[in-house]
Parts: C-alpha cells; sequence; structure tokens
C-alpha cells in the first residue's frame, strides 16, 4: 500500500505538524486527514520522484512541460498497456511508470497524470490536461474505453494506429530522402553557377559587347530577385502562416478551414476516408461493448477530427435518435460512399451491426494506407521531374553562356 508523507496544521493552529499515513490513493489519505480535522499543506508519496516533479520544483516542471509532446504519446501508450495487460488497472499502471520510468519527460508524463488520478480524476480527464501529448480524438476515445470497460482494447487500437502513423511518416521519410539529396545537391550547384560562373560569364561577354543568352538572363534576374525580394518573400510567407495559424485555433476558423479542406478533390477523398475509418472502427469497439447506437454515435462523433465533418454526423446522429435508421440518417449527409452505406444496411438487417463497421473500417484501413503511398510514390517522382528538369534548365543557359563566349573569340 502506497505511504505518503503529509504536512499539515490543526483547525486555529499556526504551527504545522509532520508525518506519515497509508492509504490506498492520495485522495483517500486528503480525506482521512480531513476527518482528522487537518488541514493539508503538502501531501507527497513516500519514495517517489513525483514530489520533486509536480511539487516544489515548479521550475524543473515548467521547463519539462513545456517540452511534452505527441513523441511521448506512442512510448507512454506502449507502456501503459502492457501493465494492464498484466493485470494493473489504469490508475496503478500510471502510479508505477511514474515511479520505474527513468526519462525524464515521460516520467513527468505519468507524475502528472497520477497526480490527477490521486485526486479522483479519471484517466481520460487527466489526459485531456496535457494537449500536446494527447489530441481530442484521443482523449475521446479513452473516456469511451472508461465508459464501457473497454479500456485495453482501446489502448491496443491507439497503439495500432499511432504505429500505423508512424511507420507512414517514416517510410515517407525514406521515399523522400534521395530526392531532398537531389534537391540539396542542385540547389547547390544552382548557387555556384548563378553567383560565380554565370557573373563571370556576364562580366567576358559585356567586355565583347554581347549578351547572355535569354536562358542566362532568366537565371540572372531570378537570382536578382532572391537576392533582393527573397528575404521578404520569406518573412511575407512566416507572417502569413503564423496568422493563419492563430486563426485556425479559433473555433470559426477551425470551422472554416475544415470546410476548405473537404472542397479539395484529392484532400477531400483523404478526409473522408479517415473520418470513415475512424467513425467505424470506434462505433464498431463501442457498440460491441454495450452502449446503445444512439450514445455510442454521440461519442464517435468527438472521435472525428474534422470539424464540419462533427457537424454532419451531429446531423445524423439527431435524425437516429428520432427514429430513422443508422443507414439512411448517413445516406442524407452525402458524405459517405454508396459502398459503405450498404454494407452498412446488409449489417443493421442481420443485427450484425459491429461485425460490419469492423469489416468496413478493416478495409477502409487497407485502402487508405494504399492511397497514402500512391500519393507517396507521386510526390517523389514529381519532386525528382522538377529537380532534373532544374539541373537541365541550369547546363542549357550555361553551355549556351560558354558558346556565345567561345564564338566571341573567334570573332
Amino acid at each position: 500500500m502506497p505511504r505518503y508523507n503529509y504536512t499539515a496544521r490543526a483547525a486555529g493552529s499556526a504551527t504545522a505538524a509532520e508525518g506519515k499515513l497509508d492509504a490506498l490513493s492520495r485522495r483517500e489519505a486528503l480525506h482521512v486527514l480531513q476527518a482528522r480535522g487537518l488541514q493539508v499543506v503538502r501531501l507527497d508519496e513516500e519514495g517517489s520522484a513525483l514530489r520533486p516533479l509536480i511539487g516544489a520544483n515548479g521550475n524543473t516542471a515548467a521547463a519539462t512541460a513545456r517540452r511534452l509532446g505527441t513523441k511521448e504519446r506512442l512510448p507512454f501508450l506502449e507502456a501503459l498497456v502492457d501493465l494492464v495487460n498484466a493485470g494493473l488497472s489504469a490508475g496503478e499502471a500510471v502510479r508505477l511508470l511514474a515511479l520505474r520510468l527513468q526519462e525524464p519527460k515521460l516520467k513527468y508524463l505519468c507524475a502528472s497524470l497520477w497526480a490527477r488520478l490521486g485526486e479522483g480524476s479519471t484517466l481520460s480527464t487527466a489526459m485531456g490536461e496535457h494537449p500536446a501529448v494527447f489530441d481530442r480524438q484521443t482523449v475521446n476515445l479513452i473516456a469511451a474505453g472508461e465508459a464501457t470497460g473497454n479500456l485495453k482494447e482501446v489502448l491496443q487500437r491507439l497503439i495500432q494506429y499511432f504505429t500505423e502513423q508512424r511507420d507512414l511518416r517514416r517510410k515517407f521519410l525514406e521515399t523522400l530522402a534521395y530526392p531532398a539529396f537531389i534537391c540539396c545537391m542542385s540547389g547547390g550547384l544552382g548557387i555556384f553557377l548563378l553567383f560565380y560562373l554565370v557573373p563571370k560569364l556576364l562580366s567576358i561577354l559585356t567586355s565583347q559587347g554581347r549578351d547572355l543568352p535569354f536562358a542566362a538572363r532568366l537565371l540572372v534576374n531570378g537570382s536578382h530577385f532572391l537576392l533582393y525580394g527573397g528575404p521578404f518573400l520569406v518573412l511575407g510567407l512566416v507572417l502569413a502562416g503564423v496568422f493563419f495559424q492563430r486563426w485556425r485555433q479559433t473555433p470559426d476558423g477551425r470551422r472554416q478551414s475544415d470546410a476548405w479542406l473537404l472542397r479539395l478533390p484529392v484532400v477531400r477523398e483523404f478526409v473522408v476516408r479517415l473520418a470513415i475509418l475512424n467513425f467505424a472502427h470506434t462505433l464498431a469497439v463501442l457498440i460491441e461493448n454495450g452502449v446503445t447506437t444512439a450514445e455510442a454515435l454521440r461519442l464517435t462523433e468527438r472521435a472525428v477530427d474534422n470539424s464540419k465533418v462533427q457537424e454532419i454526423l451531429h446531423e445524423a446522429t439527431d435524425r437516429v435518435i428520432e427514429g430513422a435508421s443508422l443507414c439512411a440518417s448517413l445516406q442524407r449527409t452525402n458524405l459517405v460512399p454508396p459502398l459503405f452505406l450498404d454494407r452498412l444496411a446488409v449489417g443493421e438487417q442481420t443485427g450484425n451491426l459491429a461485425p460490419s463497421l469492423r469489416q468496413i473500417a478493416q478495409s477502409y484501413q487497407v485502402d487508405l494506407s494504399r492511397r497514402l503511398n500512391l500519393a507517396v510514390r507521386i510526390s517523389s517522382g514529381a519532386v525528382m521531374f522538377l529537380t532534373f528538369g532544374f539541373v537541365a534548365f541550369l547546363a542549357y543557359a550555361v553551355v549556351s553562356s560558354l558558346l556565345q563566349v567561345s564564338t566571341g573569340f573567334r570573332l
């Protein structure tokens, strides 16, 4: 049983006393001390690193909290699900991780979560206080798992999802590594030609009373534009990006920008398919664990990241609550593909809605991965094509300038 060191004072007393107390949780320890008529000044678990992380050492805690990010999300979930699979509750697993982990960021994250759990908060509520680590979709899925008693399966699904996203990003970077190297080399070659070789050729041709060829003049004018106007262009793009990001963080900005994504032909396919994947998988998990369809739909809405799609699904849920079938309600949204609706209608008619949703989610996962791989290959090929085209143009400009110089010498 955990032991807590406390500092407290009796009612009406100015002197604080220290002591030790055995309790199952921080919340229980607080109740025991309050029942004794004591005013708690400080309460820390004995033998843990929680106190220096989240207690008196505020500078260390603040610095560590600022460094937390999504990199800590997957390692935390993997460590948590290992302990949950071993038979520990989620709260005890978080407490043990806070005691045993050595990596400073993960240790602070677990300590912070355990402190909130000890005060009576749920795991999803505690995770929601770290938006830099856990996005809204993750928190909502954890809340759904807590509501259904199926937290283990939700954690495993999140780990699978984030692992696939990590592998996809890694594959994307590996695929673009060679094109990026070629771009850097061609950029270095372009800088050498624009700022060293071409100016020398320009001076030679000027001394001969000749002009640079059109391609070379285009390069020189481009280099002058980048040299004098480039910093202002970069500054303008940075400021525009900052203002756009701040605008997107507002409710109206997020709603409008998400609506724009649905109007882009190629991007719309990815956004809709990802939303359907999350919708089908989350709804299947909830229905399989005894949640009513209406309540499961309400929880599933929040698992979709696009706010415009959320509004559309919210309207569909309202129609389901009014008595319409799920298939008919989704059909009126003009968002869901017909094949999805057909498979969903079969699941509703046969009473196997949850298995049908799982099969739909699996097929959409495979299809989304295939589309993303195709997009990566196309983007990689486009980068290579543009890079070699730029190099060819540089070579043509230099060769034409050299021919112009050699012609001047013969004359």
